[in-house]
């Protein structure tokens, strides 16, 4: 499908997008059909990607990486909501058009955004030796947070029960694939590149601490009252009710269903999780990380 035919499509309030497969992951359809664009992206050496497993706090990233940029100016930071302010590469969004498009207008430098995993990352990102942020949260709260998402958020599918979306998730079989696979490849590629790797949890425990290792790494280091400032500023309950951050002015996704910006906890997974569930996932769990140094908390 062509970009500019995109940018017509409209979603009827009941109406999904559907899904089809790139090299085996599951992505929303307008995204297969102009794949060949999205992965002939060219990148510039001065981009900065930021780059996560959906719900596992990019939003929350982009924000500081926003205010760090800007040095601490929230004004700035006011100018637009997130998803125009850092385009999203692979994502067609109905209501505003392509990401492709959006970042291939924006002057440099330019931060973007993906929830690629690192096979399907467009090669100039690499090529160009771009600096890249990903963030990695424990795959219980993850998926937690997905499930909710995707309830209420008709531009990926619909769910179905917890229990379905269990075995989905599982199995890998939602958008963007394997939780393990991506967090896994992402670590992989971490010390042969400009890639820092984040936890979610770790951003929970000590914000200020790891805001300051983002500062540091982007190059824009920020004083002591400046870094406090944006610790408020980004705080769970500060950015939901930012409608420069919270997607309510989005209407592909409803939040009276459940809100983009639900929780922001560590352990919210106990709540959902049956014994037999949590026994089965760790079982899971165990198996498919056997083969890495990457570890996860699962409550602070």
């Amino acid at each position: 499908m062509a970009l500019n035919k995109i940018k017509g499509l409209k979603l009827d309030e009941k109406e999904r997008v559907t899904v089809d497969y790139v090299k085996g992951i599951l992505q929303p359809t307008p995204t297969c059909e102009t794949w060949d664009q999205i992965w002939n992206f060219q990148a510039k050496p001065d981009d900065l990607l930021i780059a996560t497993y959906p719900k596992a706090g990019t939003t929350w990233t982009q924000e500081i990486v926003d205010l760090i940029q800007n040095k601490g100016d929230t004004d700035i930071s006011k100018r637009a909501p997130i998803y125009i302010r850092i385009p999203f590469i692979e994502w067609i969004i109905p209501e505003i058009g392509s990401g492709l498009e959006q970042a291939n207008a924006m002057p440099s430098p330019r931060t973007l955004k993906t929830h690629l995993p690192i096979d399907l990352l467009p090669p100039s990102f690499l090529e160009k030796n771009c600096k890249i942020i990903y963030v990695a949260r424990n795959p219980k709260d993850n998926m937690v947070s997905y499930y909710h998402f995707q309830r209420m958020n008709k531009a990926l599918p619909d769910p179905g029960t917890w229990e379905e979306y269990f075995e989905s998730f599982l199995a890998g079989q939602v958008c963007w694939g394997s939780w393990y696979d991506h967090v896994k490849g992402w670590w992989e590629a971490k010390d042969k590149h400009q890639i820092l790797y984040l936890f979610y949890e770790d951003m929970k425990k000590n914000p200020k601490h790891e805001i300051q290792k983002l500062s540091e790494f982007i190059g824009n280091n920020v004083h002591n009252e400046i870094l406090d400032k944006i610790v408020h500023h980004t705080s769970f309950d500060i950015m939901k009710q930012n409608p420069m951050a919270n997607y309510s002015s989005l209407p592909v996704m409803d939040h009276s269903i459940s809100p983009f910006m639900r929780k922001g906890t560590v352990g919210d997974w106990k709540n959902y999780f049956t014994v037999a569930q949590n026994e089965r996932f760790d079982e899971d769990y165990r198996k498919n990380m056997a083969n890495t140094s990457l570890t996860f908390h699962f409550s602070l």
